[in-house]
């Protein structure tokens, strides 16, 4: 069973409602753009041996992260320098144990960077994030979530796509996904000891995006020196005492003022999970959460 952990972290009256008023402000529903920066940098065009950062939060999601950083084992990138960061806890044995393994693996072209936060920094995941773009050195920035998959080919093929661009964001044109999984398949289940683990191909399907998500923001070096991720929004800015949805990633779309564009990155997998052990709540709460998930994604397929 997993430990119920709680931390006293209380956000001001006046946060909750500048985080209320940005939602707002998001969906149009409130003209306040006017009250932050807007970006001023003309991003430079990089061409050659790129360096990108991939960017992860990782708590109690172990058996999903296992995956995304066999990738990097597995397929190792030859044209390009990968730095994966994963933002953790060490109160997360689970994840730690699988950093621990990680940190040992020699892999050419890719630079380990594991970053401890106390919970209640990473449960704000734009925390984390803030602190990666404003500081990092790479050319790209690959804001990702800790269940995406960079299979044969990806990475080389990112950094082929993102020669010679200048935009501010770009966005995988595809991605492959599985069905929603309990912890119970064989898939999850492969990966609860912290080892090298592979996917099988065939259970994921094709699905083209529109638009960048959260998992899929590709940003510009420049523009995340500049901006940093909701670095103006102090809301966003501040620890909390659970996981938060990450509603910052619509926001720091709409302060840099793009859904970002399209590019081809070959072999970008997503497994999907229907059991959130991030969250907080009993059975029943828990419950409810899988059933909706099963509505929607039932929604988005039609």
């Amino acid at each position: 069973m997993t430990e119920k952990l709680v931390y006293d972290v209380k956000m001001p009256w006046y946060q909750k409602i500048q985080e209320h008023a940005l939602r707002l402000a998001v969906s149009k529903l409130l003209p306040l753009r006017f009250l932050y920066k807007k970006p001023r940098v003309q991003p430079q065009a990089k061409t050659g041996q790129l360096t990108i950062e991939i960017v992860s939060h990782c708590w109690r999601y172990a058996h999903l992260h296992a995956y995304q950083l066999s990738s990097l084992v597995t397929h190792v990138p030859k044209n390009v320098n990968i730095v994966m960061t994963v933002f953790y806890a060490k109160e997360d044995e689970a994840t730690s144990q699988l950093l621990e393994f990680f940190a040992e693996q020699q892999v050419e072209n890719v630079r380990w960077n594991f970053q401890a936060l106390p919970p209640p920094e990473l449960f704000r995941r734009a925390i984390g994030r803030n602190r990666v773009a404003k500081n990092t050195s790479a050319d790209w920035v690959w804001f990702a979530d800790c269940d995406l998959i960079f299979g044969a080919g990806c990475l080389d093929g990112l950094a082929e796509s993102l020669q010679g661009k200048s935009g501010y964001l770009y966005f995988p044109a595809q991605e492959r996904i599985t069905p929603l999984l309990s912890n119970d398949s064989p898939m999850l289940k492969a990966a609860k000891a912290p080892k090298v683990v592979q996917v099988n191909e065939s259970d994921f399907t094709l699905r083209t995006l529109e638009r960048a998500v959260g998992a899929y923001q590709i940003v510009h070096g420049d523009l995340c020196r500049e901006m940093g991720y909701c670095d103006d929004v102090a809301a966003y800015q501040r620890p909390t005492d659970r996981w938060k949805k990450t509603f910052e990633d619509r926001a720091f779309r709409w302060l840099i003022g793009t859904h970002g564009e399209p590019i081809q990155v070959p072999s970008v997998y997503r497994i999907r999970h229907i059991e959130k052990g991030r969250y907080h709540g009993g059975k029943a709460s828990t419950a409810m959460r899988q059933n909706i998930r099963k509505v929607q994604d039932k929604a988005r397929e039609q």
